[in-house]
Order: C-alpha cells, then sequence, then structure tokens
C-alpha cells in the first residue's frame, strides 16, 4: 500500500523531465550563489525558465495530463494523454498555445444546479 492512499498523484513525463530540471536549474543557481558566480545564477535560472517551456511542451504533445483525476488505467507515468491535441478544457497552457487550441481550451459554463424551494411555513 501507498504512503499517500489509493490516489492519482498526476505523476508524467512532463512532470518528472520538468522537476528533474528545475531542480538542476535550483541547484546551479544556488551553488553560483555560494560561489559568488555571477553568470553561473543566471545560467541556473534560465535553465528553470527551459524547464517551464519543456514542461508545457511536453504537456502540448500528450505528455502531461488534464486537469482533475484520471481513470485509474492512465495512473502509469508513460501513459499519454490522448485529448491534448485538442486542448483541454480550463487549461491556461491550453489556451495560451494558439487560437486552435485556446477555442477547444476555453473555460466552459458550469451546470447550475437547481436551487431548493424556500419554505413558506417558517
Amino acid at each position: 500500500m501507498s504512503a499517500h492512499g489509493h490516489v492519482d498523484l498526476g505523476h508524467t513525463v512532463a512532470g518528472w523531465t520538468g522537476t528533474a530540471l528545475a531542480l538542476l536549474g535550483f541547484a546551479g543557481a544556488g551553488g553560483a550563489v555560494c560561489a559568488a558566480w555571477i553568470p553561473g545564477i543566471w545560467i541556473g535560472l534560465g535553465i528553470v525558465v527551459v524547464a517551464g517551456i519543456v514542461t508545457w511542451l511536453l504537456h502540448l504533445a500528450g505528455w502531461g495530463k488534464p486537469s482533475g483525476p484520471r481513470p485509474e488505467v492512465d495512473w502509469d507515468w508513460r501513459t499519454r494523454d490522448t485529448g491534448a491535441r485538442a486542448g483541454h478544457a480550463d487549461c491556461l497552457g491550453c489556451r495560451v498555445s494558439g487560437p486552435r487550441r485556446a477555442l477547444a481550451a476555453a473555460p466552459r459554463p458550469r451546470s447550475a444546479a437547481p436551487l431548493p424551494a424556500a419554505d413558506s411555513s417558517a
């Protein structure tokens, strides 16, 4: 049994790659701060920015995951998201990637549940 219970933690190729690159960038920038090497700080911070871009591109390529829980068969980190090509609903990354995906990923209105009728006997 997992320490986290039986839940989808969202481990994906995009997530692992972005995390590894960001960790490398932060460690490099931290080492450069300790060594007082100014160009190294900027290189490390540049790697962090690259980590965000790479993660976004992998998400758009289908190696990330949509928002919310996934079916249990899709929990493996190597499972590709087949719905990424059209764009995910309510996904900022999909909306900023271009007009075609922005249209598909535009926030959809939430269905309003009917409100209970007021009790007039009170």
